[in-house]
């Protein structure tokens, strides 16, 4: 009888020190950007939510992929599993591999391209599954930077090479030829590895470590060239895969960004960041007008949005998809009190902020394009309203 109680109570202390130490490995690894004395005196912080360290991105079209695993790096965090660093480049072949596919079967009238949208990395991990950073980082022969300049021009003229043989019925085993490529300038992708002590395939590891599901996260976006609260596949060049986001009215769209990252949430953010106002050299994020030039500054006078107004900017081409980042909090602007979101970046160490910048509501309302949430960061009533349940 005594035996049993032992063993009970301590079975019990040991959950309590496993559970404190994954808490404190969760709170000490808070990646809170490093800003300038003077930033202090400008912003001060309201909300700021876990997100893992600022990377790099390179010099390659990748940024859905770091922005959109920084979102899930943020979501193991947040249910205490652990604090991850995942493979960028082991999704990015995967999905080489999907445009590449695409392209041949399309007979070179589809896009092959280096970008993607959020949505296509979390097709790859529920197709491919997922890997740590140690077990692949898509580096070679002591790389430290990506760079997929040569890698996209071979991988483009192979393709082109595949389509433009004489003979019309195309050989069944191209793809491996691809896959040649790919080794060589991002390494052999390993079928095992090692994570905490224990063996994985890729596909284990995001079923039993990530505990990752599609039906977890919400796709929307918000135009009025259709009607709201249906799917929409959104038309930029980098949504090759044809990918659907759920329309809803723009106000519902920041209340729904609002109110995750309240929650203690993140969001994946894709958005245009070739407009005036946006200033990764300033760290700042501004809605002015299409004349403004030079740096904008926390007390820059913002333009008017609405729904119009951002149609308007994305019908004349005015607002793309340009980049996907992950907005990780709120903050608000020492001056004027205004709120700005707190982004996670992924161009290296850039700006006053090491990486990270701040973008107004205004900036956000109007230059998005989609946006990504966890689905438990939604409530019942906002669900309902946007007929998503």
């Amino acid at each position: 009888m005594l035996h049993n109680i032992y063993r009970t109570v301590l079975a019990f202390i040991c959950l309590l020190f496993f559970f404190e130490v994954t808490q404190a490995q969760v709170e000490t690894i808070y990646d809170v950007p490093e800003i300038s004395s003077e930033l202090n005196t400008i912003i001060q912080p309201k909300q700021i939510n876990f997100c893992t360290t600022i990377k790099n991105q390179g010099n390659t079209s990748t940024c859905w992929s770091f922005s959109t695993l920084a979102l899930i790096e943020s979501e193991t965090a947040r249910k205490k599993m652990g604090v991850m660093d995942l493979s960028e480049m082991f999704v990015v072949r995967n999905i080489y591999k999907e445009k590449a596919r695409n392209y041949i079967l399309r007979q070179g009238k589809a896009a092959f391209a280096q970008g993607a949208l959020g949505h296509d990395l979390l097709h790859a991990i529920e197709q491919y599954g997922a890997m740590p950073e140690s077990a692949y980082s898509g580096l070679v022969k002591g790389s430290q930077r990506h760079d997929h300049d040569s890698l996209f021009q071979s991988l483009q003229i192979y393709l082109d090479s595949v389509l433009k043989k004489k003979n019309r019925s195309l050989e069944m085993d191209w793809m491996p030829g691809f896959n040649d490529i790919l080794n060589r300038f991002l390494g052999n992708v390993p079928d095992k590895f090692t994570h905490s002590g224990k063996l994985y395939t890729p596909e284990k590891f995001a079923r039993d470590v990530l505990k990752f599901k599609l039906s977890d996260y919400v796709q929307i976006t918000s135009f009025t060239h259709i009607p709201y609260y249906v799917p929409h596949i959104i038309e930029v060049p980098d949504n090759f895969s044809n990918g659907a986001y759920w329309n809803v009215p723009i106000d519902e769209m920041m209340i729904a960004i609002d109110s995750a990252i309240q929650k203690g949430y993140t969001a994946l953010w894709d958005a245009d960041v070739s407009n005036p106002g946006f200033s990764a050299k300033a760290g700042i994020a501004i809605h002015v007008a299409r004349k403004f030039s030079g740096l904008p500054t926390w007390d820059t006078p913002e333009e008017n949005w609405n729904a119009m107004f951002r149609q308007q900017s994305f019908e004349r081409l005015e607002t793309q998809d340009d980049h996907l980042m992950q907005i990780v909090g709120i903050d608000q602007s020492v001056s004027n009190k205004k709120p700005f979101y707190r982004v996670k970046n992924s161009w290296g160490n850039q700006g006053p902020a090491n990486g990270f910048l701040w973008a107004s509501k205004a900036y956000v309302a109007m230059n998005t394009i989609s946006i990504i949430l966890p689905s438990a960061a939604l409530s019942a009533d906002w669900m309902k309203r946007c007929k998503l349940k």
